[in-house]
């Protein structure tokens, strides 16, 4: 409820100053003439307390400071909870109450409350609250351009079903957040057959499903509380919605998913369906590094040229690396390395070996591909490919710095050691 607030979440609706929702007319008469030197709408100041408020805001914008009354709450902390559901990103929340209990403090500031008054309280107690919660609101947002690692948004895209698209995925999003150390979102859009979770032995929720249904309820609490922890650095949103049931969406949600996974996290990593390519192209607008999954067959062939071809036309941007994906050791393929690099017309950036003891141990483990085969020659090849889709973004970002086109005051370089001392150890030592 108090994150930094940005008019572009909002889609520019201008919100209101100030709202509040009282349970006494006391209390009322005591907001009311304070809301006026403020500059407020007396109006402005309801009946009903915190019930009231979620009804109200369930329907309506959330105002900019907020004041709600927990005085007929049985239990207030679920009850802010709630009211956390219908409140926009950046609104400043102050609640009052007439339960004297220090760890009720504690529970509402750390659930997200600006400040909590024991009624009764005195005009000037009011006018300091409302005074510190209008600072908060108009801070500004403090970036140090020197520190700041760039996020890093890879799409991971199978070149047909079964290359392994998605046990690349989840191993990458797992090395990100283990051995990069970046904390990690893991977007697994397969809808109806997605696995992101289940590699993970997780259930995955109905966070996906919710956010496709309402949208516009995704914001930064929507998304820490939807997604599924994995390990301290990595969270997942999955989805196994019904097959019975198709997904009515324009790509609205996925696209306002990566902002908001943008925002909260150092590193995305969506496990994109080829057709998505064709229903929702606007998804990869951001993307700054694509993974193609293949396998060496005459069909991965043909449909490598055509996803190469699309990512070209519309998302220049992004570094592609296409990687071989569960490549036997022992005799040949469908085609050989050769003379599928020479109908893609460019070389393989990565071999993954298949390795079948190791892909059952993860299986039964519940675990991904790269944690379960630690030392093995299948988790080295992921373990390069993560290093390469982190260095690739943190060098562009130092290219940038370096070509003046951040327009952010200081050093350069202060912003090239800033970048370069956040990369990997290979990172490292390639920038250096």
């Amino acid at each position: 409820m108090n994150a930094p607030w940005s008019p572009s979440r909002n889609g520019g609706v201008v919100r209101d100053p100030f709202t509040a929702f009282v349970c006494d007319e006391l209390t009322a008469e005591q907001i009311r003439p304070i809301a006026v030197e403020l500059g407020w709408a007396p109006d402005k100041v309801n009946k009903g307390g915190l019930r009231n408020a979620v009804q109200s805001l369930s329907v309506s914008a959330s105002p900019q400071i907020l004041f709600v009354d927990l005085s007929e709450s049985g239990d207030p902390l679920n009850d802010i909870n709630a009211l956390a559901e219908v409140c926009e990103p950046g609104t400043v929340v102050i609640a009052a109450g007439q339960v004297n209990d220090v760890r009720l403090y504690r529970d509402l500031v750390a659930s997200g409350i600006q400040d909590y008054l024991l009624k009764p309280f005195s005009a000037d107690q009011l006018r300091e609250a409302f005074a510190h919660a209008q600072a908060v609101f108009n801070a500004p947002k403090h970036i140090d351009a020197s520190t700041e690692r760039p996020h890093v948004m890879a799409a991971i895209i199978g070149a047909r079903g079964g290359a392994g698209a998605s046990t690349l995925a989840t191993s990458i999003a797992w090395l990100l957040s283990e051995k990069a150390e970046r904390s990690t979102a893991l977007l697994d859009l397969d809808i109806h057959f997605g696995t992101g979770a289940l590699t993970l032995d997780l259930e995955p929720g109905r966070g996906l499903t919710d956010a496709i249904d309402n949208p516009s309820r995704i914001d930064g609490l929507f998304i820490e509380r939807a997604m599924v922890k994995a390990n301290e650095k990595l969270a997942v949103l999955s989805a196994e919605a019904p097959i019975n049931q198709p997904m009515m969406t324009d790509g609205a949600a996925f696209f306002q998913l990566q902002e908001e996974m943008r925002t909260a996290f150092e590193c995305t990593v969506i496990d994109l369906p080829r057709g998505m390519l064709v229903q929702h192209p606007h998804l990869m607008s951001d993307v700054q590094a694509t993974v193609i999954t293949t396998e060496l067959t005459l069909a991965s062939a043909r449909d490598v040229i055509r996803i190469l071809s699309w990512l070209k036309s519309n998302a220049p941007q992004s570094s592609v690396m296409v990687v071989a994906n569960k490549v036997a050791a022992a005799g040949p393929g469908e085609i050989s390395r050769k003379d599928f690099e020479t109908s893609i017309e460019r070389k393989l950036d990565y071999v993954v070996p298949l390795d079948v003891k190791v892909a059952t141990q993860a299986a039964k483990l519940g675990k991904t591909l790269a944690e379960a085969g630690k030392g093995s020659k299948t988790a080295t090849v992921l373990l390069d490919i993560a290093n390469r889709l982190v260095r690739t973004v943190d060098e562009a970002a130092i290219a940038k710095v370096a070509d003046g086109k951040t327009g952010a005051k200081g050093s350069l370089l202060g912003k090239l050691s800033g970048i370069t001392a956040m990369l990997p150890k290979k990172s490292k030592e390639k920038a250096a």
